[in-house]
């Protein structure tokens, strides 16, 4: 049975089991009726609507006598009536248009099944493989009707379909719609699965260059009075409509251009046939003319189809592609050029022709690849969004909310782009007094919506808002945003110089101290200090926010200013550079300095140098955020500057002790241990104690590995970090707050300190956190028992006693190392020596669960999560007995039997014992598998005899005899099977533990 059959029998078969009451009487009446009916001008019912009345009652299914519904019968009755709806049919020509408008897919399914059956199409074959040029006109042009309709439904269906609300819910009505939408959705699927050949008849269509004929009533009529006469050469062959070669080539590349246009979304490629189908489509209306067609194309959508054609096919280097905005677009979007599609934009702004919906369909496009997560495609959706926004201010339209929404937090750089686009979108000497008034009242509104006098400025002051205001309106503007807030005092020139800002003389202290809060602009924090001292000298506006910190050896020297102005400013601009120095907002902590360095060079050297200082650390703060977080190399001009701070000798000069703690880091980051080991003078080692620390280390670093004799330098370590580790009573404080590392005795270097942060600033040089690490993990060791004692890389180098245990706090030197390693492991999350000293650490503690994650991490990063060999210097026979101790804690006694296997001599007596508990918590028997020790396996074997558990026992019977642990094997093949099931073991534990 052919696809159509198929088709026709679904079609009938659901229709509801309704015995035909219409008698013949009332048939033939119909029919006689129907022909008058035609005959109108504009008949009523609509004749297409017949068809549905025709088709139902033809397919209505009969009852026989037992009461069993049987299918539709083939009588006269019934042909008759399926030929009164194809005479509907052909009364409307057979439009496509019209007849899917009215009908539904399934009803116009049957209707046009109908018409190949009449046509005599022979049935069961397929389409694909008849001979369209061998055929009659009629049958031929049913068999393209047929399959442009299939086509054209399968496009419609891609489309989305609103839904229509329902009515108040009808059983029998709900029942009918379902039926019907089942049977839509099938014909879809067959039709779908039909579409390669229809595309291949429509092809061949294209070929035909001959008229073709479709059926009119007249034809049809023959037809029914001589069956036989139908496709020979009779006035039936040739009679009826005739559609033209050209006409019929029309129709069949529009249609096969939507469904190669359709299948572009899913193979890019199909375009380029969609764009030449529709292109010949448009050639052959141009030729023909419209009203010469007798089925209509709707020239507008074809318009649009061939306009997005040539936007997807267009290749980038192509010259015709650059003369359409729209295809320049689509390149940028598609190559990501995203400034370029800016610039397209703000051009078009002069010229006006994009329309708006495609302008907000960019930037739905836009918003929606930042919102997965490009953040990159912020400022481009801010300066479209800009575009789109002076465009429709422009044209007269309201402005749309993404605007209001992204300029809720304006800043200096969104303004200048805002009136970039506002100047490079209106012509002054050419544009009318419309489009000048529109841009004039957009950039009024813009000020009058601005709470922060600087953007005000900036926008009042600029080129366009001074000639599209006349002298009189910026007069009225400045007195409304007076009436608003009387502070503001706006002038039309820009401020050149520091000094020259001008203050204002009446104005609100409480809201003028809320704005000094606020700012991070020097030149604001500036007017806004000149202002409230000229409204009042005897408060003290450094005081007014006690966020405001500035370290205690600095504080003394600013507040001996005695300009209270001055002293104002210079604390102000101090405290909150330092400020957002800690929240690493680095680039306006370099202004708040710069102002501040600019200030006190003129009356201060000692706060010069200060100023000097605390760029140089922001330097170093910015680098190591910056380049330096991905390897790169710091400036030289930078490390002569670090150098030079820590040989300065500048008398009275206030110094905080964290800059010469992270000045002694970043030599030590960067491998700068040439210059503190051979280079850095003698006086500042003795002087200075973080540089004695840094020299200490760097030279311990670059002697590893290396032989005995030359571990002098950290002996000498070993005892600089016992003494600062000794516990003492008199603690002295820097006066920046911190705790000073020089203690109150004879000793150059000083008290314990109780974290690693203020211990030493954070390093980031791997040798040289492991060599520290190590000193504190021996240090941590040499009173602890062996139990608990901690493995380290490099531990052997350092001295193994200390003469007084009494003087060291080792309960600070545990919490040390706890933060030592877990710094660490920020640095370096797969160094595996830091992975078990972490896990030594837990296992110390008793937290077996985690030091078994650690252990087992350990492992999987030096091994490829144990798909090779983990080295034998990682997993000691120490780390495996601590794995076993771990297990055995926490239950899982089969685990425990499994690592005595890995150590280097199998410890038979720990296996047996833990295969002999019988409350274990681990998975037990599913472990055989991993077991390669025989002893073991028949160890277990008998075990479970003697308890009497069979299917255990046949567990560990099977387990014993794989034919690769037999004994007589090679030593390699046996090394292989261990090593594999070690592999499957290890990573079982680490899904387990992990």
């Amino acid at each position: 049975m052919s696809a159509e059959a198929a088709d026709r029998e679904a079609a009938t078969s659901s229709r509801p089991c309704t015995p035909p009451q219409t008698s013949w009487f009332e048939f033939v009446l119909e029919e006689a009726l129907l022909e008058q009916h035609l005959q109108k001008p504009s008949p009523d019912p609509p004749p297409v609507q017949l068809i549905v009345q025709f088709l139902e009652q033809a397919s209505k299914p009969s009852v026989n006598e037992q009461n069993q519904v049987q299918p539709p019968p083939d009588n006269k009755r019934n042909r008759i009536l399926k030929l009164l709806a194809l005479k509907v049919a052909a009364h409307l020509k057979w439009d496509l248009d019209v007849l899917e408008k009215s009908l539904s897919v399934p009803v116009l399914n049957m209707l046009l099944n109908e018409l190949l059956c009449i046509s005599k199409v022979p049935p069961g074959t397929k389409h694909v493989d008849v001979d369209l040029s061998s055929l009659p006109p009629t049958t031929a042009m049913a068999i393209l009707l047929y399959n442009r309709w299939a086509i054209r439904t399968i496009v419609q269906s891609s489309f989305p379909v609103k839904q229509v609300k329902p009515g108040p819910p009808q059983l029998n009505v709900m029942n009918h719609i379902q039926q019907e939408k089942e049977l839509t959705e099938n014909i879809l699927k067959v039709l779908k699965e039909q579409a390669a050949d229809s595309i291949l008849v429509l092809e061949g269509a294209l070929k035909l260059n001959k008229d073709l004929y479709v059926h009119t009533i007249r034809t049809l009529d023959l037809l029914a009075m001589e069956p036989g006469m139908v496709n020979g050469e009779t006035e039936s062959s040739t009679a009826g409509l005739k559609i033209s070669a050209e006409e019929i080539q029309c129709q069949v590349c529009y249609d096969l251009g939507a469904i190669y246009f359709q299948q572009g979304s899913t193979n890019s490629a199909v375009h380029e046939k969609a764009k030449e189908k529709f292109f010949k489509t448009k050639e052959l209306i141009a030729k023909n003319g419209s009203s010469s067609l007798h089925f209509t194309i709707d020239e507008e959508r074809l318009a649009g189809y061939c306009q997005a054609c040539e936007v997807l096919t267009s290749s980038s280097d192509d010259a015709s592609q650059q003369a359409t905005p729209y295809s320049k677009i689509h390149s940028c979007m598609k190559s990501g050029k995203y400034q370029d599609l800016v610039k397209i934009f703000l051009e078009d702004n002069l010229t006006l022709s994009l329309p708006e919906q495609f302008r907000l369909s960019v930037l739905r496009e836009l918003f929606q690849k930042a919102q997965q997560g490009n953040d990159a495609l912020d400022e481009v959706c801010f300066k479209v969004c800009v575009c789109n926004t002076v465009c429709d201010v422009l044209q007269g339209r309201i402005i749309d909310i993404q605007f209001c929404q992204l300029f809720l937090k304006p800043s200096k750089e969104k303004i200048d782009f805002l009136l970039e686009v506002c100047s490079g979108s209106i012509n002054l000497e050419n544009a009318s007094e419309e489009l000048k008034r529109r841009m004039a009242a957009f950039l009024k509104n813009l000020c009058l919506g601005m709470e922060d006098l600087q953007f005000v400025f900036m926008i009042s002051s600029h080129e366009l808002f001074i000639k599209l205001l006349k002298d009189d309106e910026r007069k009225l503007l400045l007195d409304q945003m007076r009436k608003r807030s009387p502070r503001i005092n706006l002038c039309t020139k820009p401020v050149t110089s520091f000094y020259d800002i001008p203050a204002s003389a009446s104005v609100n202290i409480g809201q003028l101290e809320h704005q000094l809060i606020l700012s991070v602009d020097p030149w604001r924090i500036r007017q806004i200090l000149i202002e409230l001292h000229g409204m009042t000298s005897e408060r003290q506006f450094w005081m007014i926010s006690n966020k405001w910190e500035v370290p205690n050896v600095y504080g003394s020297v600013i507040l001996g200013i005695k300009d209270s102005l001055t002293r104002d400013l210079v604390y102000i601009l101090m405290a909150k550079g330092l400020h957002c120095c800690a929240i690493k907002d680095f680039v306006h902590a370099k202004q708040l300095f710069a102002a501040c360095l600019e200030l006190v060079t003129e009356f201060s050297p000692k706060l010069r140098q200060v100023m000097l200082n605390e760029m140089l650390l922001l330097d170093i703060y910015t680098h190591e955020a910056g380049a330096g977080a991905s390897g790169e190399r710091p400036p030289s001009d930078l490390i002569s500057r670090v150098r030079g701070y820590l040989e300065m000798r500048v008398p009275d000069i206030p110094l905080r002790q964290v800059i010469a703690e992270e000045c002694v880091a970043f030599l030590l980051n960067w491998c700068e241990n040439e210059y503190l080991t051979m280079q850095v003078p003698l006086p500042l080692v003795q002087t200075n104690p973080y540089v004695k620390l840094g020299q200490l280390l760097a030279a311990t670093c670059k002697e590893l590995p290396g032989p005995k004799e030359s571990r002098r330098t950290a002996k000498d370590l070993w005892e600089v970090v016992v003494q600062i580790c000794s516990v003492s009573n008199q603690h002295k404080r820097g006066n920046d707050g911190r705790v000073s590392l020089i203690k109150h005795r004879e000793s150059t270097l000083g008290i314990m300190y109780s974290s690693w942060e203020y211990f030493f600033p954070p390093l980031q040089e791997p040798l040289v956190l492991t060599t520290i690490l190590s000193l504190f993990v021996k240090l941590h060791n040499v009173r602890e028992d062996i139990v608990n004692d901690i493995a380290a890389e490099h531990i052997s180098i350092w001295p193994s006693s200390i003469p007084n245990l009494q003087s060291v706090d080792f309960e600070a030197v545990a919490i040390t190392v706890k933060e030592l390693v877990s710094y660490a492991l920020t640095i370096n999350a797969n160094n595996h020596f830091w992975l078990i000293i972490q896990a030594d650490i837990y296992f110390a503690t008793n937290q077996y669960s985690a030091a078994l994650h650690y252990y087992l991490q350990a492992g999987a990063v030096c091994s490829d999560f144990f798909n090779k060999m983990v080295p034998p210097d990682v997993y000691t026979d120490q780390v495996i007995k601590r794995m076993i101790k771990c297990c055995s804690l926490l239950n899982c006694h089969t685990q425990v039997a499994i690592l005595c296997q890995f150590l280097r001599e199998v410890d038979y007596k720990t296996a047996f014992k833990a295969l002999q508990e019988q409350n274990s918590h681990d998975a037990m028997d599913s472990y055989y598998e991993y077991i390669w020790d025989v002893t073991i396996l028949e160890y277990l074997t008998y075990l479970h005899h003697k308890r009497g558990e069979t299917d255990k026992r046949q567990i560990a019977i099977k387990a014993i005899g794989q034919t690769e642990l037999n004994a007589s094997n090679p030593e390699e093949v046996l090394q292989l099977a261990a090593q594999r099931r070690k592999k499957k073991f290890l990573q079982a534990m680490a899904k387990l533990y992990f």
